[in-house]
């Protein structure tokens, strides 16, 4: 089978993109801040977890497509693809469909549903170029962040609005691999600024054992909003909504 993917994004602004050479691997990778293992921003090198970051400049250059795509680059993370829409994702064994063993946070807010406190992998359909980072820890969580936290957790930290600008970004592969996404941010007087998105995928089936079209493709489109307001360099106030 040929496979043939390209992506292009189109951003319409312009960022300086920092000099890596004079950083060291110690404070590239241990100087990292994460915020998932204490509830409190601290260096990786100072948790007392099994603390792995997923970064957007990992994400950026591993080509992938969505979001259990990228929980492959983590240590320690089974990802298991039942079908073409659908994901079995855990930490630390008993995968499946419907693993409730592993808590997964978008910004510190859980996103399990509620008909059997796991995750439908296929709806997690962010944009990419919005996530600042996953921070991914192997290990009883519980004590910090409830029952659901026994083997591990997975926190998907998206940029604030004020960090994004306006962007146009276009996947298509062979087979039949499709994803537009759609970007706009703006400013709301000095201290508040929000960010509008759009996003829709078009993916073919995958075969099945005889090499017959499994007929298990699908199609989902998206959108969301986030309104980021600092009245004051102490306090801060999010508000998100979305719609798929």
């Amino acid at each position: 089978m040929l496979v043939i993917g390209c992506t292009v994004t189109v951003s319409l602004g312009w960022t300086a993109v920092p000099d890596l050479h004079p950083i060291s691997i110690y404070e590239d990778l241990m100087q990292i801040k994460v915020v998932s293992a204490t509830k409190v921003e601290q260096a990786v090198e100072d948790t007392a977890s099994a603390v792995f970051v997923i970064t957007q400049d990992d994400i950026r250059r591993s080509g992938v497509t969505g979001i259990p795509d990228a929980l492959r680059l983590a240590p320690g993370v089974q990802v298991a693809r039942i079908d073409a829409n659908k994901w079995a994702i855990t930490i630390r064994g008993f995968n499946g469909r419907f693993a409730n063993k592993l808590l997964v946070l978008v910004d510190g807010r859980s996103i399990y549903t509620p008909a059997f406190a796991g995750v439908y992998w296929e709806i997690q359909d962010l944009l990419l170029e919005d996530i600042d980072r996953i921070e991914v820890i192997r290990g009883p969580g519980a004590s910090l962040w409830g029952a659901n936290a026994v083997n591990g957790v997975i926190n998907i930290i998206t940029k604030s609005a004020r960090d994004t600008q306006s962007l146009i970004s276009v996947t298509a592969g062979n087979p039949k691999n499709t994803i537009v996404g759609l970007r706009y941010s703006g400013q709301l007087g000095d201290s508040a600024h929000y960010r509008l998105y759009g996003k829709f995928l078009d993916q073919d089936g995958l075969l099945d054992a005889q090499g017959q079209d499994a007929e298990d493709d699908w199609r989902l489109g998206s959108g969301g909003f986030r309104l980021d307001w600092s009245p004051s360099d102490r306090d801060s106030f999010s508000m998100y909504g979305g719609l798929f």
